[in-house]
């Protein structure tokens, strides 16, 4: 009886997993079909179709992606207000997935084009705070950057570029990144002077020690007279 219950679930999980496979095959075919160009130019019905492959297969990784490209196709077509609500929707039901970085920076991105750059920041820097190694972080931090420039805050704008610009040195963002701190150098150059000198300076009152120099002396009387001037400490003088 015992073996034959076994047998049984074996059975049932075996089913359940090749269903769930299927599945995803189905899901990744369909999503397929709407990313294959079906003419010269692009569909007018491009977000309405990842949408379509996203209610169909709601609990798949292709739905998943289906979500986010639709947002993504929402952007580009000026539709701000219904791609954020695609990119929310994949950050509420597929918050455990890989693409979570993309989600929050397409969000980011939504209220950035909205022109409400305090939400934008807001958005931005929940991803660099809270995922920090996700590949959308140096995006991230680009607009940050951007947008802190646009609001006069110079030294924040300039932090930002310059960790792009290190943390990206062969990429097109990078390279940005640069062009974008050499623009800020020319118009604010005073952040990029050299921190002052740390060697303290010599406080009034105290005596300024002259040594002779050698004249005749050996090299290593040279060596010694330097030695003691280096090490010389300014006193004040005591009085009797």
């Amino acid at each position: 009886m015992g073996a034959t219950v076994v047998v049984a679930l074996g059975v049932i999980v075996g089913f359940y997993l090749w269903y769930q496979n299927e599945k995803e095959t189905s899901a990744s075919e369909a999503l397929t079909s709407v990313s294959l160009p079906t003419g010269p130019g692009p569909r007018s019905d491009t977000a309405d179709a990842y949408l379509k492959v996203a209610a169909t297969y709601p609990k798949s990784s292709a739905g998943a992606r289906a979500v986010l490209l639709a947002g993504g196709t929402l952007f580009v077509e000026g539709k701000y207000d219904q791609a954020k609500a695609q990119f929310d929707k994949f950050v509420r039901e597929y918050h455990d997935t890989t693409f979570m970085g993309e989600a929050l920076l397409g969000i980011a991105a939504c209220l950035d084009a909205q022109n409400k750059p305090d939400d934008a920041i807001r958005a931005y820097k929940d991803l660099t705070d809270h995922h920090s190694g996700d590949p959308a972080v140096p995006q991230a931090k680009f607009a940050l950057a951007r947008l802190y420039e646009a609001q006069g805050k110079s030294e924040l704008a300039r932090t930002f570029f310059e960790d792009v610009a290190r943390s990206e040195p062969y990429s097109s963002l990078g390279s940005e990144a640069g062009m974008r701190l050499e623009e800020l150098k020319m118009k604010h150059p005073e952040l990029f002077a050299p921190p002052p000198s740390s060697t303290p300076e010599i406080p009034q009152g105290f005596p300024q020690i002259a040594l002779p120099q050698p004249t005749n002396g050996s090299l290593t009387d040279a060596r010694a007279t330097n030695a003691v001037a280096t090490n010389i400490v300014p006193f004040k003088l005591q009085s009797r």
